[in-house]
């Protein structure tokens, strides 16, 4: 039979193996090497749970998943088109994420007795066990192929067989033809200081190719062809580095110097490593010793002016609960960032939840209302990230994002703005005293925002005292009951009035009618497809994904007016939907919820509303 090379619009491609195979960076460089090529892209890395798992056991299985495509690219896939199982517990823990047509790729060396024993398999045939047996297998000896040119390279088998993952990566770029160039450049780059390291990574990529070219199991191979996408440079980036960015941006916008004081925890600590390499900008970080003190060194940073930020998951923001409360009630400027992870306490720590609303919203002593921001891709964290540092700076307040580990994790293509596009950062510092003012008010507010003026220390006639205890316009410490009731009716406004600037909310399809899909933060693209999807199906459904959470944009009541019913999807027990009770009762709110630390599946959302259709 002659070869074919077969256009496919889209393909979903999921590594898998144990935690030292390699996987995350196989599939990094896969993803890297398409969003080269042109194709859209979205990843999503699942990491196993437990440090240091048991070799060869499905507690210790790691992924990374690429979906890459010829046009618009919103989710990293519900079910893969190629498994690759670098041992029998990858295989198995993921089986149940194959496509009927899959081609499945697996180093059959390490199927053997203990292999299987490991996984739990009960026979010495674990594809007749799964019933997958009649699937487009390839089975290469990768381990025994591996040594074998490891000591033709002159490196220990022992050593050299670490290098096994670029041997899958080879055959998984021949059966989709993609270029060798990048791959070939990480690895001259990353290993420039070691000759032979270079030779066998190189040697074994292209073992992968040669093998997959000269097996009959690959009779055609495929091809995505590049995206339409608009002018620009573009770069692969994550989550959490586009926060990072962000937030750097809204530094130099701002002419406030960024300080991150934060403590390192999964699935936040890409952000606080990446702030860390750009001492040239002027970026200040501090790795503290725990979580109470990444956020007190933050307000610190913030009353001396500066962009403060800390960073952290849902343990962490739990244990800065009492000192956000500070930053309250000191209205000074700081931006939180919880990366939200499964709980509660440890919980499932590499795992993506929306499981914090509820704690951002409400999880402070006293009447402490914050501003919340939702981000709801990885490449719109970057515009998250800068606007939440706006609205702090400019309305003298903490702002929390809410990201998640879905998020800070994945990656796909950004164009990387003009900085002229974004707005200024105008912060209400003062520098002297009013005309005709006889001292310093620090809690003087501008009557349309009710935001205070800023007085750096030091300045001079402008002394003034903040702090945890309750004080008049004066700046004097009161317990007057009149005094505090004020107060707090100011400081829940100033967040309030910040629905006059937010955009309004959008709804993508239908503007009205029966049913109106709600959703927040990172189910955006799976919710995207769904309605995509049940639009083709001819079901008229609409969906107003939100970004803004407090406040809520001014339009959300009106919108949800024109529905008759609404249903609220999300990765959690029901916190946005129970908010939006309190906030708009008049309304009937229907759910879908997800808790197992996973994204939505496009199809479990088309299922719900075909439900309620029916």
């Amino acid at each position: 039979m002659p070869h074919k090379v077969i256009d496919v619009q889209n393909v979903v491609i999921r590594f898998t193996g144990d935690s030292g195979d390699g996987m995350q960076l196989t599939g990094s460089l896969f993803a890297d090497t398409a969003a080269f090529f042109g194709n859209d892209i979205t990843t999503f890395p699942d990491f196993p749970a437990e440090i240091r798992a048991p070799q060869g056991t499905i507690a210790g299985v790691s992924g990374f998943q690429v979906h890459i495509g010829s046009s618009a690219i919103y989710t990293p896939g519900d079910y893969c088109d190629v498994l690759v199982a670098m041992n029998p517990a990858a295989l198995k823990s993921n089986v149940k994420w194959l496509k009927p047509n899959a081609t499945i790729i697996v180093d059959i060396d390490t199927f053997d007795k203990k292999g299987l024993e490991k996984a739990g398999f009960t026979t010495e045939d674990a594809f007749a066990e799964l019933n997958i047996s009649d699937r487009n297998i390839i089975a290469p000896p990768i381990t025994t192929l591996t040594k074998e040119s490891s000591t033709l390279c002159g490196i220990d088998p022992k050593s050299g067989v670490r290098c096994k993952n670029m041997f899958a990566l080879g055959i998984c770029y021949f059966l989709y033809n993609m270029p060798l160039d990048h791959t070939e450049k990480f690895i001259r780059k990353k290993f420039a200081k070691d000759p032979a390291l270079i030779d066998i990574n190189l040697r074994i990529l292209k073992d992968g190719v040669n093998y997959a070219s000269n097996i009959q199991a690959i009779a055609d191979t495929y091809i995505v062809k590049p995206s339409k996408q608009k002018p620009g440079i573009y770069r692969n980036i994550n989550g959490n580095k586009a926060i990072a960015w962000g937030l750097m941006a809204a530094s130099e916008k701002s002419g406030r110097p960024l300080f991150c004081g934060s403590y390192p925890i999964t699935p936040a600590t890409g952000i606080l490593e990446e702030l860390a390499i750009h001492k040239e900008l002027g970026v200040k970080t501090l790795q503290c010793e725990d979580e109470i003190a990444g956020i007190c060194t933050a307000i610190g940073a913030s009353y001396a002016g500066s962009l403060a930020v800390t960073s952290t998951s849902g343990p962490g923001l739990s244990l800065k609960s009492e000192a956000l409360g500070l930053a309250v009630m000191a209205e000074l400027p700081l931006v939180v960032i919880d990366v939200q992870r499964a709980g509660p306490s440890t919980g499932i720590p590499t795992k993506t939840e929306q499981t914090d609303l509820n704690q951002a919203l409400y999880g402070r002593s006293g009447e402490c209302p914050v501003a919340i921001i939702a981000p709801h891709s990885p490449s719109h964290c970057f515009e998250a990230s800068f606007y939440a540092a706006k609205y702090a700076l400019e309305h003298l307040m903490p702002v929390i994002i809410l990201s998640e580990g879905f998020l800070g994790n994945g990656s796909e293509p950004w164009r990387i703005p003009d900085i002229n596009d974004y707005p200024s950062i105008n912060p209400p510092l003062i520098q002297e005293l009013e005309e005709g003012e006889p001292h310093f008010y620090p809690f003087k507010r501008d009557p349309e925002t009710m935001v205070r003026r800023w007085a750096l220390p030091g300045t001079p006639n402008l002394e003034h005292r903040v702090g945890g205890l309750e004080k008049n316009h004066k700046g004097a410490v009161s317990s007057d009951p009149l005094v505090h009731q004020q107060m707090v009716n100011e400081r829940a406004e100033k967040v309030a009035r910040l629905a006059r600037l937010i955009p309004p909310q959008s709804v993508i399809g239908e503007q009205e009618g029966d049913i109106l899909m709600v959703s927040w933060g990172g189910t955006y693209g799976h919710m995207l497809n769904a309605q995509s999807q049940l639009h083709s199906d001819g079901i008229k459904v609409g969906l107003a994904h939100f970004d803004y959470i407090n406040p809520l944009p001014l339009n959300t009541e009106e919108i949800f007016g024109r529905f008759k019913k609404i249903i609220v999807f999300e990765l959690n027990s029901g916190h946005f939907a129970n908010y939006l009770r309190s906030k708009m009762p008049q309304f009937t709110y229907l759910q879908y919820n997800k808790i197992q630390g996973q994204p939505f599946i496009v199809t479990e959302i088309i299922e719900a509303i075909n439900k309620i259709v029916k």
